[in-house]
């Protein structure tokens, strides 16, 4: 599937260079790109033969000819730049986690709705072909019932208190740049969103939360736990617990291989489907057939859901964000 949508990416960091190459990889280009720093928007622009690059955001937003954009700011900058783009009647779609709060998120889909634009957050979990891989044997009834959900993601980041990681002022935290990619998986699997949560922090010097653990279940009984560091090392591992099987992913972000261990004899079996380096290009696909009416691709429903539980974990803490207080 060919670009077939103009795209302008507001932030050109890692995620804004992964997406001008995912652009290149399915035979476009991005038809713009914006910067806090010009300058570093001419170099990215330059290095990847974009043809417009904006002095200031809001020229993006006014621009008639842009069709979708790409929003990959600090977290806390989100709902100041979907405001305007939505208002400006423009589809976006937005690097997680989409906003800071359920209450910044719920202006911005009543935003979209009213413009009659399609608003997505970038997760790719809910693009990868292997989910939806699984996804149908679930529903064919291969597992049986799901019981439980056992979900880790650790990383080990230096105590840089200028970085983002431990930065309040650009909300820094576990939950909000790792705990959006284990719920969202726990919510692509269960059948309804969890409405028992129990969880503990331990907070970095900074006073984000540095670590966390969550206790989820629904109104199906089916539960979930949840381990998060940004400052001790654990894989990035999926599992997913059955009657008749239990399903292992590592890497499970941008995964492509889940396991799959029969509770009978223990026999094991390989799913192998898509590719993690073409990550982006998934997400890209997706968002234009659903900006084409197609279909939905892009589970806004999964998100609002994510963000509620991330929303009501911070306020059981009583953490906060500048822009919250």
């Amino acid at each position: 599937m060919a670009v077939t949508y103009r795209w302008a990416t507001l932030g050109c960091g890692v995620i804004g260079h992964q997406l001008a190459e995912a652009m290149q990889k399915l035979g476009g280009n991005l038809y713009a790109v914006g910067n806090r720093t010009h300058e570093k928007a001419v170099k990215f622009a330059e290095q990847y033969g974009v043809g417009k690059v904006y002095d200031k955001p809001e020229d993006m937003f006014a621009d008639p000819d842009v069709d979708i954009i790409y929003i990959s700011t600090p977290h806390n900058t989100h709902i100041k730049y979907l405001r305007q783009a939505l208002a400006a009647g423009k589809h976006v779609l937005c690097e997680k986690s989409i906003t800071l709060n359920y209450y910044e998120l719920e202006e911005a889909v009543k935003l979209a709705m009213e413009h009659h634009v399609v608003l997505a957050e970038a997760q790719t979990i809910y693009h990868m072909p292997i989910y939806r891989a699984l996804r149908e044997r679930i529903e064919r009834g291969d597992f049986g019932p799901l019981r439980l959900i056992t979900m880790n993601f650790g990383s080990y980041k230096p105590y840089n208190m200028k970085n983002r990681f431990f930065n309040r002022n650009l909300a820094g935290g576990a939950m909000l740049d790792i705990g959006v990619y284990a719920l969202s998986f726990v919510r692509w699997f269960m059948s309804s969103c969890p409405q028992e949560i129990a969880s503990q922090v331990l907070y970095a010097p900074t006073g984000v939360d540095e670590q966390a653990s969550m206790l989820l279940k629904n109104a199906q009984g089916e539960m979930a736990t949840v381990m998060l560091s940004l400052h001790a090392k654990q894989p990035k591992r999926g599992m997913i617990s059955f009657d008749k099987a239990y399903i292992e992913l590592m890497e499970y972000p941008r995964g492509d291989k889940a396991v799959i261990t029969w509770t009978e004899d223990g026999h094991k079996e390989e799913i192998v489907a898509g590719e993690t380096a073409n990550a982006l290009c998934y997400e890209i696909e997706d968002m234009e057939r659903t900006v084409a009416g197609s279909e939905d691709f892009m589970h806004l429903d999964y998100t609002v859901d994510v963000m509620a539980l991330l929303t009501k974990v911070r306020r059981d803490w009583g953490m906060r964000y500048p822009e919250e207080e």
